[in-house]
């Protein structure tokens, strides 16, 4: 048998049925109409925020990452709970405006901006955060025909990165940002043309589980703001740090102590450097926030037998679930949290068991050799960790199966 990641602490059984925000799973499906089911449980993350909040300085800002999860009704949400949402398209950009945050406080990063996107951020007021010295050239050019002054910041791909990040994204040749040797440069061209200059944002990596990782590569992040605005010679209104804060997926995954994070970041920029005095700072995080509040619920449609295995059919799969089936950045598989929700916290059977997906591929494997209680068609499998990265990172189109329900619980 193989392993499975932890089940996120925030969820209980009653009566051998899996609660979400405090209500069965089954009943959750039977209110939704059909599996398969995304639920969000809001006071999750309302935990998440406040926690967050109480860790770190009081001055530091802290913005949601819009591509963790884009759902409607939890950013509405989100909107009301934190200080600005960082967005990566001109769609979630609309998504951000629709659930109501002030544009002044959404910015936009993202190699390959269309003009359209660019002219949607200059129009709203949005800040672009540059990611090469051409799109800055564009941005100011469609500026100056629609006779605006455009936001802009410049993203820095740090000559660092993220230790023991699951993605890296800085350090050596990247697709992200501007070199950090040329991104001065670029910040003295755009004040001089007159844009409304917003400083620096450096995003060295995501999904980190150590503290000082996380420690070491935000003071590594001030300093090289402080370096990059000497040069500039402007102090920048915001420096926005990141994020990377990680959550535990897999075995052996421990949850990530924020506190000694924000200790850190609270004598760091209690000594930060004159140039960047009076500076605000911002700290980006999307999957922290969300994604342990989700519960992906699919439904046992088979159970079957091959050379001796067996295997639990199920209605959903990865054209929902892409990351809980190990294709979406990891190198090696690993199992992902999951339980039978209808026999929550019963003892597990003897044999082994691999949860499949309903596509015609065999990487839609949802648990690889798990050991559950005995499964019958009808039964409903509770994969947890799935409020980010789920529905909307998935190819939700692939095989014309439709798309997943989902629901915010509040």
């Amino acid at each position: 048998m193989k392993p499975m990641g932890p089940v996120p602490p925030f969820f209980s059984g009653e009566e051998g049925m899996l609660l979400i925000g405090g209500c069965g799973a089954a009943s959750l499906v039977d209110e939704a109409g059909d599996t398969p089911l995304f639920v969000y449980d809001m006071g999750i993350i309302q935990a998440q925020v406040k926690a967050l909040r109480d860790a770190m300085p009081s001055a530091l800002s802290i913005h949601y990452a819009v591509k963790a999860n884009p759902y409607a009704p939890l950013l509405e949400r989100m909107a009301k709970l934190v200080d600005g949402f960082d967005v990566a398209s001109g769609g979630e950009l609309a998504r951000a405006l629709e659930a109501g945050m002030d544009p002044a406080h959404v910015s936009f990063a993202g190699p390959g901006k269309r003009d359209d996107e660019l002219i949607a951020a200059i129009d709203n007021g949005a800040t672009i955060n540059l990611e090469s010295e051409g799109e800055a050239r564009r941005a100011i050019a469609l500026a100056e025909q629609r006779g605006k002054t455009p936001k802009l910041a410049v993203r820095v791909n740090p000559d660092f990165d993220l230790k023991g990040s699951g993605m890296r994204m800085g350090g050596g040749a990247k697709p992200f940002g501007v070199d950090a040797d040329r991104a001065a440069d670029l910040a003295r061209w755009v004040i001089g043309a007159g844009a409304d200059w917003r400083g620096w944002h450096i995003f060295a990596g995501s999904q980190a589980l150590g503290a000082e990782a996380l420690i070491e590569t935000q003071a590594a992040t001030v300093g090289l703001a402080a370096r990059l605005s000497d040069a500039v010679g402007v102090m920048p209104p915001l420096v926005n740090l990141g994020g990377g804060f990680g959550i535990p997926y897999f075995p052996g995954d421990e949850r990530l102590d924020i506190r000694p994070i924000g200790d850190a970041l609270a004598a760091l920029l209690d000594r930060r450097q004159d140039s960047l005095k009076g500076s605000e700072f911002a700290i980006e995080l999307g999957r922290w926030l969300v994604g342990e509040s989700g519960v992906y619920l699919t439904r046992v449609v088979d159970v079957k037998k091959s050379q001796g295995e067996t295997f639990v059919v199920v209605d959903g799969g990865l054209h929902h679930q892409l990351a809980a089936s190990g294709n979406f950045g990891t190198v090696v598989r690993r199992n992902y949290p999951l339980a039978v929700a209808n026999r929550f916290g019963a003892a597990a059977a003897g044999e082994a068991v691999t949860v499949v997906g309903c596509l015609c591929t065999p990487i839609d494997r949802l648990g690889d050799k798990v050991a559950l209680p005995p499964v019958s068609e009808g039964d409903l499998i509770a994969i947890f960790a799935a409020g980010a990265y789920g529905a909307s990172a998935s190819p939700s189109a692939f095989l014309g199966h439709p798309p997943a329900l989902e629901v915010l619980l509040d």
